[in-house]
């Protein structure tokens, strides 16, 4: 897994005013479309200025001092080049010389285990200015508190975010306790993720545990107007047995009036609903029908309520709609909490890599383009996959999953049209490039892209669906 990186996170302040400084966020390169990506954009993102933390190299450099960070256990700064990311900071809006040196520590925050790589740890810093500086780049800009908080809380599509340094480093500092013992990340507020182990697909190893609680300890019991309310939300609980015990730990902590929401069957996002439902037998189940179906009476004995799509959730002074979502399986859901305009997707994406369906649940590559462009129209500010960290930038990814299949599904066509008739035979031709242990997986994409193809009546006429569907029968058999 190897050693966590560093990132230094500067929280420039005027004390006077209450104001701090923010700096738009670079957007990730795209490349050049067509109209069908073009009009898809996600909105402006401001955060708090940061720079990589880099190990020194060499001799070193003229040490920027920061008071308070040799009292943090596990935080060597004199380890670390802070004068280097200061710099880096500093040129991204002409910090005056008069503020270097003159920085104390806020807070030493370690990244929970998202995976696949070992993580970013983040030292936050802050310091004072008399004033505000006179000359800014448009890129940077002040502000207070409670915008800040409005642009977090009262999310509006299209409107300008807050970033989660911002909102971890120093706007919930003085907001409520961490909901959580375990290794979690609160962002956006009210939206807890607690990665888990779990016996889930490679390069990941946990599944994250979403928590949804009230941010202002307002109760669910009074809104009667939704489909479902509760104190308490939690979305697959899908941790191995090896975690039950934190598990039940979590569950005992929370207010007995618990919903619990599955996005899907898979093992590594119900195994630890036995013990929810030990530990608060009045917990309610959400899930869909064809999930239901699939869960078995060993990871849920009681009755369950059905949800389809559509239906509105009250946690407290929190709101979430389902989004029915099928593709991965045909039971698959999404929830949208609308106090954040945050999509939480399920394994519809992760956060590396592309996404795996499941030909033998009802996975449906049309389904899956379908709903795709249904969370684009949404327009989320923040995407939460269950697997990986969270996504920063959801119509990008949304529109980089799109062009993934429509590039691997071209592929597989021209690896028809070569020649490639049985499952192996298309698979080994199109992944030719890929590692042969991500193989299997792929063979799942290869079946449905290939059923996608035939209902578009793109296969070649000499193509011999039942040979190829034969091939995918003996393949899978033999897993």
């Amino acid at each position: 897994m190897g050693s966590p990186s560093y990132r230094l996170t500067a929280a420039i302040t005027v004390p006077s005013t209450g104001e701090f400084l923010v700096v738009r966020q670079p957007r990730p390169p795209s490349p050049p479309d067509d109209e069908d990506y073009r009009r898809f954009v996600d909105s402006d993102l401001y955060d708090l200025p940061s720079a990589p933390l880099k190990p020194l190299v060499g001799e070193a450099r003229s040490e920027a001092a920061i008071a308070g960070a040799d009292s943090v256990t596990g935080l060597d700064l004199s380890r670390l080049d802070v004068s280097a990311a200061l710099e880096q900071i500093f040129d991204q809006f002409g910090l005056p010389d008069g503020m270097r040196g003159e920085w104390r520590l806020l807070k030493y925050v370690e990244e929970a285990e998202f995976g696949p790589d070992a993580g970013v740890n983040t030292v936050f810093i802050i310091g004072a200015l008399e004033s505000k500086l006179d000359a800014l780049p448009e890129s940077c800009k002040w502000m207070t508190k409670e915008p800040a908080l409005g642009l977090l809380s009262e999310a509006k599509p299209g409107s300008d975010r807050i970033g989660p340094n911002a909102y971890i480093g120093l706007l919930n500092s003085e907001l409520s306790s961490k909901s959580t013992a375990l290794p979690s990340q609160e962002y956006p507020p009210g939206i807890t993720l607690v990665p888990m182990k779990s016996k889930t697909l490679q390069p990941f190893r946990t599944t994250n545990l979403v928590l949804v609680r009230a941010t202002n300890g307002a109760s669910g019991s009074a809104c009667s107007d939704f489909f479902a309310c509760g104190d308490a939300l939690l979305l697959d609980p899908g941790c191995s047995s090896q975690v039950h015990a934190e598990l039940a730990d979590l569950v005992d902590s929370l207010p007995k009036k618990l919903l619990v929401l599955v996005t899907h069957h898979h093992h590594d996002h119900i195994e630890g609903l036995s013990v929810v439902q030990r530990c608060n037998p009045d917990a309610v189940l959400l899930t869909h029908q064809n999930t239901m179906n699939r869960i078995g009476k060993g990871n849920w004995q009681i009755e369950y309520t059905s949800v389809a799509g559509g239906e509105k959730i009250c946690i407290g002074d929190q709101e979430l709609q389902v989004v029915f979502a099928p593709g991965h399986t045909d039971g698959h859901m999404g929830l949208l909490h609308a106090n954040t305009n945050t999509l939480i997707v399920g394994d519809h994406c992760v956060g590396h890599g592309s996404a795996t369906l499941d030909s033998r649940s009802g996975g449906n590559m049309k389904d899956y383009f379908e709903t795709t462009y249904k969370f684009l129209d949404l327009s989320p500010h923040v995407l939460i996959p269950m697997h990986g960290r969270i996504n920063l930038w959801p119509k990008h990814m949304l529109c980089g999953y799109l062009r993934n299949r429509r590039s691997r599904e071209a592929s597989i066509l021209q690896s028809i049209e070569n020649g490639g008739r049985t499952l192996f035979e298309i698979v080994s031709k199109t992944y030719s490039d890929v590692d042969r242990k991500l193989w299997i997986p792929a063979s799942f994409n290869v079946r449905l892209h290939v059923d996608h193809l035939n209902s578009q009546h793109k296969l070649p006429k000499d193509f011999s669906l039942e040979m190829f569907s034969r091939s995918c029968d003996d393949f899978f058999s033999s897993l």
